[in-house]
C-alpha cells in the first residue's frame, strides 16, 4: 500500500487540517510525524516543553498510538524515515517564520535529491503570511490598513474531520517524546479536545461581553486560546467561522488579526525579532539595573499590579494581555532596562510563548515597532489598576501578602506596605519623567 507521510509541527490536530487531507488524498495510508527538533525545542522554556509533550501525547493518543516521533535535525530524521518507507510524499503546512522557512527548505532540498517532494498546504494561520500586501504590492506597516484588507481578503472554510483517514502503523507510538520537565506552574489541559471544550465554553458564555470586559484581569472574560493556537489543537480560521454578530465577537476576529498581523511583519523583516524597527531609547546596565530585573521578574517591585502579573506568569505560565502591557511597560519605562531582556523573561515562562506575537507586542510597548505606542504613554500602575482591576480582586488573588488590604485601597496601599511586601522600588512619577526625556533625546536625533 502507499504511504505519505504528515510531519506535524504547529497544526496538532485532526480536525480542520489541510495537509492531512492532502497527505490522505494522496496515498492509501498516512504516516504522522513529529520531529522533535533541539533547535526549536532545547531554548523554550520548561512551561512550554511541558505543554507540547502533553499535546502531542493526546494526538498520540486519537491516533490509535501511532504518532512516530523522532528527535534530532529534521533534515536528516524526515529524510530517513520518508526514504526508509518509501513515501509518495512528505506533507506538512508552511511555516512561514525565519528559522522555519530556513529548516523547510533545507529539507526539501534533501527530499528531492530522493526524489519526494515536500507538499507544503495551509499555514497556522487565517490567511498566510505574505499574502495580504498593499494595492502596489508591498506589506503592511501599519495595523488598521493591515485589518482592513485582511478582513475583506477572506479565507477557506474549516477542512474536514480527518476521520476517514487511514493512519499507518509503522512506529512505537510517541515513545521517544524527551522527558516531561518539571514546572511549577499550573498548566492547562493540553489537546484538540481540550482547545474546543475552551473555545465552546468561551463562543457561549462570555463571548458576547468581550468588546467591554476583555481588559478586566479580575474577570474570567477572555478565551484562554493562545496556547491552542500557539501549537495548532485548533485553527483560527475554525474560530472565525464560528464567530457571530456583535460587539464582542467584532472585538475578538480583531485580537485574531493582530496575531495574524505580528506573523506577516516578521516573515517580511525576520530581524524584527531581535532588532528594534525604530530609535531605540538609552538604557541601563550593571548591579543595579540587574537587582531591579530581579525584582521585576519574580514580582517584588512594590507596585501591586506589576507584581500580581509577574506571579501569575510565574504560577501559570500565562499573564492577562492587560497586565502583559502594563508589566512590559514598566520594565522598559520605569526601569529603563531594555524590551529584548523583558521579551526573552517571557518566552522563557509563557506557555503561549510566540516568537511574534510577543517579541512585536514588546516593541509596541517599547515604542519601537509596527504602531508603536506613543512615546509619551507610560502606563501609570496604581490608575491601571484601580480601573481594571476596581476592587482589587486580582492582586489579591496572586500577591499574598496583600490579602487583608480591603478593596482598590490594595492599588495605593495607603497605610504602606504590609509585613513581607516590599516598599516601591521606583518612584514612577520621576521615572516617567526620566523615561520622556530619553525619548526625547530620540525625536530630536
Amino acid at each position: 500500500m502507499s504511504v505519505s507521510v504528515l510531519w506535524f509541527r504547529r497544526d496538532l490536530r485532526l480536525a480542520d487540517n489541510p495537509a492531512l487531507l492532502a497527505a490522505a488524498d494522496e496515498a492509501d495510508e498516512v504516516l504522522p510525524l513529529f520531529v522533535v527538533d533541539p533547535t526549536l525545542y532545547d531554548p523554550a522554556g520548561a512551561p512550554r516543553q511541558a505543554y507540547l509533550l502533553r499535546s502531542l501525547r493526546e494526538l498520540d493518543r486519537r491516533l490509535g498510538r501511532r504518532l512516530v516521533v523522532r528527535r534530532g535535525d529534521p533534515v536528516t530524521a524526515v529524510v530517513r524515515l520518508a526514504t526508509d518507507i518509501g513515501a509518495t510524499g512528505v506533507h506538512c503546512a508552511a511555516d512561514h517564520g525565519p528559522y522555519g522557512s530556513r529548516r523547510d527548505r533545507a529539507v526539501d532540498a534533501a527530499l528531492a535529491e530522493a526524489g519526494i517532494p515536500l507538499v507544503r498546504t495551509g499555514s497556522p494561520y487565517a490567511v498566510a503570511p505574505g499574502r495580504v500586501r498593499k494595492p502596489d504590492g508591498t506589506p503592511y506597516r501599519v495595523f488598521t490598513p493591515f485589518s482592513r484588507a485582511w478582513g475583506g481578503y477572506g479565507w477557506r472554510g474549516p477542512a474536514g474531520d480527518g476521520s476517514a483517514v487511514r493512519f499507518a502503523a509503522v512506529g512505537e507510538g510517541a515513545g521517544e517524546l524527551p522527558a516531561e520537565p518539571e514546572v511549577a506552574a499550573e498548566l492547562p489541559a493540553a489537546g484538540e479536545e481540550a482547545a474546543l471544550a475552551r473555545w465552546a465554553e468561551f463562543r457561549d458564555e462570555r463571548l458576547a461581553g468581550y468588546d467591554t470586559d476583555r481588559d478586566r484581569p479580575d474577570l474570567d472574560a477572555t478565551s484562554h486560546l493562545s496556547v491552542s493556537l500557539k501549537f495548532g489543537e485548533l485553527h483560527p480560521r475554525t474560530l472565525l467561522a464560528d464567530l457571530g454578530a456583535g460587539a464582542g465577537p467584532a472585538t475578538y476576529r480583531t485580537e485574531l488579526c493582530w496575531r495574524e498581523f505580528y506573523a506577516d511583519v516578521l516573515h517580511h523583516r525576520p530581524e524584527s525579532a531581535r532588532d528594534s524597527m525604530h530609535g531605540e531609547v538609552r538604557h541601563d546596565s550593571g548591579a543595579a539595573a540587574d537587582a531591579l530585573f530581579e525584582a521585576w521578574a519574580t514580582g517584588r517591585t512594590g507596585f501591586p499590579l506589576v507584581d500580581a502579573g509577574m506571579r501569575q506568569l510565574l504560577a501559570e505560565g500565562w499573564m492577562h494581555n492587560r497586565v502583559r502591557m502594563l508589566t512590559a511597560s514598566f520594565l522598559v519605562k520605569d526601569l529603563h532596562l531594555p524590551w529584548r531582556r523583558g521579551a526573552r523573561h517571557f518566552l522563557r515562562h509563557l506557555v503561549d510563548g510566540d516568537l511574534a506575537s510577543n517579541n512585536h507586542g514588546w516593541q509596541w510597548t517599547a515604542g519601537t515597532g509596527t504602531d508603536a505606542s506613543p512615546y509619551h504613554r507610560v502606563f501609570n500602575p496604581t490608575t491601571q489598576g484601580e480601573r481594571f482591576d476596581p476592587a482589587g480582586d486580582y492582586v489579591r488573588r496572586y500577591v499574598p501578602q496583600l490579602r487583608a488590604v480591603a478593596g482598590k485601597t490594595v492599588h495605593t496601599l495607603p497605610d504602606g506596605p504590609p509585613d513581607g511586601y516590599p516598599e516601591p522600588i521606583v518612584d514612577h512619577r520621576a521615572e516617567r519623567e526620566e523615561a520622556l526625556r530619553r525619548y526625547r533625546e530620540i525625536r530630536a536625533d
